[in-house]
């Protein structure tokens, strides 16, 4: 909003340099508008002066000089320019301009930080597609929360978003799940069992074959098929899966079946038109795909020579159709141990004739727990492990959602127990959440004592000119930038790292000035801006699917 008004400015003045001969147009859109990293390089910078003297083979700053000069005409913005280094121009603005921020956010409420960058772009956010084997672990509700927080940001940006969860309902896995709640339901029927030496060894799985003696008696005892129990422990996994998932406040879209690659031929059609092209072979009964011809170190198998795809294969074929649905931007949310599976399907996909450019994939490094400085082990298949669930009892939905967004997706993220349940500032969550819940109460407070906002078009705006007050009307403003940032980096945790920076100024605010006083007008001005950061926190934490509490 503000840094288009102050680029503005600098491209009028540009063109003002063209018509008076003071430069070529030959730097048109080549310069950058920049916020500096230091105050005392004021709130914008230009590296226009030294692109054209780049160009033109002039001193950068006699351009800089002259850029200065045609910008004093810019009154509305501008209060001092100053030149720096090899040409820098540093621009300082008038606090008017960021006081002019809060009527703006109060006209746009809870629309504040949307915005249509994204032109209605299709975009598909596959994310969790975990095996239904388990209850979801810690490390999938990381890639939940990660993947929704996606899909909000680009939501809100403008983006026609699909949330996919891709369900693997097929595979080896699947067949050690059916084979593992075969040999718990034999053992609840006191019969003799063998259980597969990798199998799911959580209690779950007995509590399933439990379900299973209930509903059908010894009448499976005979039964040798792994399926129906499969298809049975399936359907329970799933519909807790699910259920954990509509407690983060997660739905999705869609659920594309895997199995369906398989029933609909779409496996086949994939090594057929690879076979056509040429870009696979058989080699010691398998069936390879020349993945050298992409750039790769080695070719890969994709059929094994027992007959069994590989899992490179169905997942080349579920990208293909996600082309083929139409989606202009595919984002792909894995944890790390995907990284090694990516480039083989990426190069899969441009072997069909895809762009792979279109496709984004966000790795997530995995969860620890750790509870008084050690760590907490987990195992989806021991009867170990932690439950998203569990954790949520332990510390909240509201934590869960915003420990896992703290970190960088690429970052080990550590998360700390102790820290998650403590009610106090030190707990980031808490922290944030008090900070909104005060700045509700402040509104209240003020009416109890006589005072109120008022009518905000007849408030002096001019009288929030404390370097405290101007700051934070800057972080503000630098809201809707921070969400387009964040969307299209596929970046939640900018958020995160934006909020606690609005929080940390408030607090620190709130502490040295006082926003109720027997000095109406300013009170009045000083509750407005209470409001414009209790707006924007709002907002924020609703982007990333945290309550904002009105009172605590």
């Amino acid at each position: 909003m503000i840094k288009q008004r102050v680029r503005d400015s600098i491209d009028r003045c540009f063109q003002k340099g063209v018509t008076l001969g003071h430069w070529s147009a030959s730097a048109a859109g080549s310069y950058t508008v920049e916020e500096p990293k230091q105050d005392s390089h004021g709130d914008f910078a230009t590296n226009l002066a030294m692109v054209i003297g780049g160009r033109e083979k002039k001193s950068p700053r006699e351009i800089a000089a002259l850029l200065a000069g045609l910008m004093a005409d810019e009154t509305e913005l501008v209060e001092r320019i100053e030149i720096a280094g090899p040409g820098f121009v540093n621009f300082f603005l008038k606090p008017s301009v960021w006081q002019s921020v809060l009527p703006e956010v109060c006209r746009l409420d809870q629309k504040y930080g949307l915005s249509e960058i994204g032109a209605r772009r299709k975009v598909l956010v596959e994310f969790v597609s975990a095996n239904p084997t388990g209850p979801l672990s810690i490390g999938h509700g990381r890639q939940a929360v990660l993947g929704d927080a996606i899909a909000r940001l680009l939501s809100a940006t403008g983006h026609d978003v699909t949330r996919e969860y891709y369900y693997n309902d097929a595979g080896r896995q699947m067949r050690v799940l059916g084979e593992s709640t075969r040999a718990r339901y034999l053992e609840a029927l006191q019969l003799p069992a063998t259980f597969p030496e990798d199998g799911y060894q959580g209690e779950y799985i007995r509590e399933i074959a439990a379900e299973l003696v209930q509903e059908k008696g010894d009448s499976l005892k005979d039964l040798e098929d792994y399926l129906p129990f499969k298809e049975k422990a399936e359907t329970v996994i799933f519909k807790d899966i699910r259920g954990t998932l509509e407690r983060l406040g997660i739905q999705f879209d869609n659920f594309y079946n895997e199995h369906s690659l398989y029933d609909e031929g779409l496996i086949d059609d994939v090594v057929s038109s690879l076979r056509e092209k040429g870009l696979v072979y058989e080699q010691d009964g398998a069936v390879w795909f020349r993945a050298t011809q992409f750039g790769h170190d080695k070719d890969r198998v994709i059929i094994k020579s027992t007959g069994e795809p590989t899992y490179r294969l169905p997942d080349i074929a579920y990208h293909r159709e996600k082309f083929r649905r139409g989606f202009d931007w595919m984002v792909d949310v894995f944890g790390s141990d995907h990284i090694a599976t990516v480039p083989d399907v990426l190069a899969g996909v441009q072997a069909l004739g895809y762009d792979p450019a279109k496709v984004t994939v966000v790795i997530h490094q995995f969860v620890t727990l750790m509870r008084e400085g050690k760590q907490v082990k987990m195992s989806t298949r021991k009867a170990n492990f932690v439950t998203v669930d569990e954790l949520a009892d332990e510390v909240g939905i509201d934590v869960v959602r915003f420990f896992f967004l703290m970190r960088k997706a690429d970052s080990q993220l550590e998360f700390d127990l102790d820290l998650a349940t403590q009610q106090s500032q030190e707990n980031p969550v808490y922290y944030l959440q008090y900070a909104h819940a005060r700045l509700a109460s402040i509104g209240k407070k003020a009416e109890e004592k006589g005072a109120s906002r008022g009518d905000l078009a007849l408030t002096r705006l001019e009288l929030l000119g404390e370097v405290e007050e101007l700051n934070l009307l800057k972080t503000v403003a630098g809201w809707p930038r921070l969400v387009e940032s964040a969307a299209l980096g596929l970046e939640p945790h900018k958020v995160v790292f934006y909020l606690q920076d609005l929080a940390a100024q408030f607090h620190s605010y709130y502490n040295k000035h006082r926003i109720i006083s027997e000095d109406l007008e300013l009170t009045g001005a000083r509750l407005w801006l209470a409001e414009v950061i209790r707006l924007t926190m709002r907002n924020g934490l609703h982007l990333i699917g945290v309550n904002a509490p009105e009172s605590m």
